[in-house]
Parts: structure tokens; sequence; C-alpha cells
């Protein structure tokens, strides 16, 4: 009888991965990064646990969109009370929060249980090119 192979902690080594955000579609990136995160690109994926990598994105401010999303594109946010609903366009959220619409998007594709904070914790976002993380020795990633 063949049994299930289930991967230990101690068998899984994360890496870290770089991506550069200057001119890459929104979309594209965060389905690259969400399924780097969950380790979906590694033979030992398991659903239950966390398989991943660290993956690093600088230049978030450079991200594009396609079609007209920076103007109808909006970002909701409520603060619990009535009327409390504020709606912000893309082109404004990108002007001053360019890492939360990254964030958010990533944060949409990956799953909605325990898990979601310990993959979000993996992803370190970074406006311009400088990040702190050279010592880990980051390989490139690319997004197609």
């Amino acid at each position: 009888m063949q049994k299930t192979y289930t991967p230990k902690k101690q068998d899984l080594e994360p890496k870290w991965f770089i991506i550069d955000a200057e001119g890459k579609v929104l979309g594209k990136i965060a389905t690259l990064v969400a399924d780097t995160l969950r380790g979906k690109n590694k033979p030992i994926f398991t659903p239950h646990m966390d398989c991943g990598d660290f993956v690093i994105i600088i230049n978030a401010e450079k991200v594009t969109l396609t079609g007209n999303k920076l103007d109808q594109k909006m970002y909701y946010s409520h603060s619990g009370y009535k009327g409390g609903l504020k709606t912000v366009p893309a082109r404004k959220m990108l002007a001053e929060k360019p890492t939360k619409i990254l964030q958010e998007a990533i944060k949409s594709m990956l799953p909605k249980n325990r898990l979601q904070k310990t993959f979000m914790n993996k992803l370190k976002l970074y406006v311009g090119a400088e990040h702190p993380h050279e010592a880990q020795q980051p390989t490139p990633l690319e997004v197609k």
C-alpha cells in the first residue's frame, strides 16, 4: 500500500525571492507572489502547511494597472459605524500608499484561514529599489 508523503517542519527550507515591480502588471505580480508564498510551485506542497518562501517586492510605486483601472477601481474600508464606508480610487491609493495596492491584491488571492497571516508575514514590500534583506541573498523571480 502506498503512503502519502507529508513534509515535516524540519524538511522545509524557505528561500528568498525578489521581484522588481517596475512596469509590471499588478495582477500578474499578485498571482505569482501568492503562489510562491503558499509554496504551490514546490513538489512537496501541502495545503494545510506553510511550505512557502519569502518574497521581497521593490519599486512597488511603479506597478501598472491595465485599462481604466487607475480611475475606475475603488478600494473600500468601513469604520464600523453607520455611514462609515470610505472609497478611495486606485490612482489616489497608488500616490499615497503604493504598497497597500500590492498587499490587498496578494492578500485576496491567499486562502481565508489561519495561514493567511503567516503567508503575509513572509511578504516584504518596499517603495524604491532599496531593501534591508541583502544578507538573505534573494534570487530574482521573473514576472511573465
